[in-house]
């Protein structure tokens, strides 16, 4: 079994906040496809990273995540570039954990 986490960013790059849309959507067709789903949303992170430039970037960004019995890279790939569009980003950060639920 794995964890699938997929950190998405409140605002677009220009500093507009999302509205509930976008999140809605991720949730909607997560639920669908796998049962249920798990959103962070009242607890954004802050994210920070070191440019190219030197100069630091920051984000917020809240996790959705989903627990899946076999873990299709194909699909989620497609699905985060799908995502990416939706937000407007060049590449979002998903990841895979393997768990073991007791």
């Amino acid at each position: 079994m794995h964890l699938v986490q997929l950190l998405l960013p409140l605002y677009d790059n220009a500093g507009q906040r999302f509205d509930e849309t976008p999140f809605a959507a991720v949730r909607q067709e997560l639920t669908h496809r796998f049962g249920g789903v798990t959103a962070y949303m009242r607890s954004p992170a802050t994210g920070l990273w070191k440019k190219d430039t030197g100069a630091v970037d920051r984000d917020e960004v809240v996790t959705v995540e989903v627990m899946v019995e076999q873990l299709d890279r194909d699909w989620w790939r497609g699905y985060c570039r799908q995502l990416a569009g939706s937000f407007r980003q060049k590449s979002l950060v998903a990841r895979a954990i393997p768990i073991e639920t007791l």
